[in-house]
């Protein structure tokens, strides 16, 4: 798993498209009043309290202690647990398993004990949706984070697993699922934050690349970064970054 950093109230401030982006994977998902539902890496829970609206009973589980904190103090009526999606033992059977913007953050060696706890989450039949960080995703960001890193000495590490559709298809249904659905698309995502949409988001979402980093050579990396990829993602007219992203979204079946 990942040792990023969560802070939860930046996180929800200038990242609020993840949740709202995964309003478009809660329509896949459809749930159902009376409905038992799991939602795996709910971080702040706005995705479980969109879940639980529709009348399911939403639960929502989270590496992150500071995410799950958030969470509970949001929505103090909803069942929010701290819990490695590798390792959690659910409390009875689920109709679905959900997850947005969050497999993608464990190693990739290590996902088939996920896919083994969203398995016997459902037991016999169910339904598991999901969206995360796709084959090229943020490509030309950690291309140049791997650049500038490199160039002074720094280890570099990757902290994400961005698989393909037929990678990640045939390890699903090698847990007892059809896949009845799955895309892997482009989705430019323009970030919050202005001139500092980019470093914001590194500074969110890149922790791992910096381990080890001292604090001056952190802002130069930076400062290199942005360098490299203002000619293609910062748009000077609007002072607004794009992300380029790509998903991997899919439809499972027991």
């Amino acid at each position: 798993m990942s040792d990023n950093e969560w802070d939860p109230g930046d996180y929800d401030d200038g990242h609020g498209f993840v949740s709202e982006y995964g309003r478009d994977v809660l329509e896949l998902l459809d749930p159902r009043p009376g409905e038992r539902i799991l939602d795996v890496g709910c971080g702040t829970g706005h995705l479980t309290a969109a879940i639980a609206d529709s009348g399911a009973d939403a639960v929502g589980i989270d590496a992150s202690a500071e995410m799950i904190r958030e969470a509970r103090q949001t929505y103090p009526d909803l069942s929010f647990e701290r819990a490695d999606a590798r390792e959690y033992e659910p409390n009875g059977e689920f109709d679905a398993v959900f997850s947005n913007a969050a497999l993608h953050w464990i190693p990739g060696g290590d996902h088939d004990a996920v896919l083994s706890t969203v398995a016997d989450a459902l037991g016999e039949c169910g339904r598991f949706v999901a969206e995360l960080g796709g084959r090229g995703n943020v490509r030309r960001i950690v291309d140049a984070l791997d650049a500038e890193l490199r160039e002074r000495g720094e280890r570099v590490v990757h902290p994400w697993y961005f698989p393909s559709v037929g990678e990640y298809a045939s390890r699903v249904e090698s847990h007892g699922f059809e896949v009845t659905a799955a895309r892997l698309f482009d989705r430019p995502t323009e970030l919050d934050g202005g001139a500092d949409g980019l470093r914001n988001w590194i500074e969110i979402f890149g922790d791992d690349f910096f381990a080890g980093v001292d604090d001056s050579e952190r802002e130069a990396v930076l400062d290199g970064v942005e360098g490299r990829l203002r000619d293609g993602l910062f748009d000077p007219e609007t002072a607004t970054w794009t992300a380029d992203y790509r998903r991997l979204r899919f439809v499972a079946e027991r």
